[in-house]
């Protein structure tokens, strides 16, 4: 088997494309992720069942069922109900729907850790409810979960590829693109898979250098 690099450089237009259809599921499904992550937590934490049960329910399922399968879901059975999005926005809001359900427990990790004499505090001084949330305790938890919640980003970098399986050409549905028009697949795979790793490594490296600065 010889290398050839014809063929790398014939891949690489594909290959950008490809790179920033996964950064824009990346980004994209990480804002949804940790915003609705957190909604799910403070839901979580109201004092009233009626609320917490059906959210309890939902984010269960969802954690533990594959998200290939919520994938198929939402690409195939929504559009029966009316509800028709393109494949890279079912992708998206697929992937960030399924990232909250672990983002939730991050954050709610993070509130139970904030220390008790906080909340004490905030109602000494008579705090409306929503400051003693957005100027005492999330600012805190936030900070102490940073860390967690840049190891679910990596995780979802890595499974962007899923999204292939609804016809979203990311970086791995355009190199599987590519490879069955022009019959070569150790070039485009070796380049993806080097990029996923230039990608991800650094991250991680991010990550554990925050963690070490956070808990400091």
């Amino acid at each position: 088997m010889t290398w050839d690099w014809g063929a790398v450089a014939d891949f690489m237009p594909r290959f950008w494309d490809g790179l920033l259809v996964t950064l824009q599921i990346l980004v994209l499904g990480s804002l949804i992720s940790f915003a609705l992550g957190l909604v799910w937590a403070l839901l979580m934490r109201t004092p009233t069942r009626w609320v917490r049960w059906p959210v309890g329910v939902v984010t269960e399922f969802i954690r533990n069922t594959p998200l290939l399968v919520q994938l198929f879901f939402f690409f195939y059975v929504l559009p029966e109900w009316g509800l028709t999005w393109s494949a890279l926005t079912t992708g998206v809001c697929a992937i960030g729907l399924h990232y909250s359900t672990y983002t939730m427990q991050v954050y709610r990790a993070g509130i139970e850790a904030v220390p008790a004499g906080q909340w004490e505090a905030a109602t000494a001084l008579n705090l409306p409810v929503r400051h003693t949330w957005t100027a005492v305790i999330l600012p805190q938890a936030i900070r102490r979960v940073v860390p967690a919640l840049g190891n679910y980003v990596i995780a979802m970098l890595k499974d962007t590829p899923i999204l292939m399986s609804i016809t979203v050409l990311e970086l791995l549905g355009e190199a599987r693109l590519f490879s069955q028009q022009n019959f070569q697949f150790t070039e485009p795979l070796t380049v993806i898979g080097v990029a996923f790793i230039l990608i991800a490594y650094p991250a991680s490296l991010l990550v554990r250098a925050l963690e070490r600065r956070l808990v400091r």
